[in-house]
């Protein structure tokens, strides 16, 4: 069992954890993309609307992946698999 933790811990670690960051970065990029586009059309209702629309979307995707982290967590504390450290440099 404790190869399966290792592996498990590994997976997280090395493939989740930047697929989570790249995901939430892109999500946050869209929601300020919104904001910059809901300011600069402020005179024009169709451009107000576009940026209403991508902060949504925004958000969204933002409370999506954060749940999905809060999710594999709760799963990796089910499974009494350690918690998951930042990859050090030293073995």
């Amino acid at each position: 069992m404790s190869v399966l933790n290792k592996f498990l811990g590994n997976v997280v670690v090395q493939i989740i954890n930047p697929i989570i960051l790249l995901l939430a970065a892109a999500a946050f990029v869209a929601f300020l993309w919104g904001v910059f586009e809901f300011i600069k059309g402020a005179g024009d209702e169709g451009k107000r609307e576009e940026g209403r629309r991508a902060i949504l979307w925004g958000l969204i995707g933002l409370v999506i992946i954060f749940g999905a982290y809060g999710i594999i967590n709760l799963a990796l504390g089910t499974f009494d698999v350690a918690p998951i450290a930042p990859i050090s440099g030293t073995p």
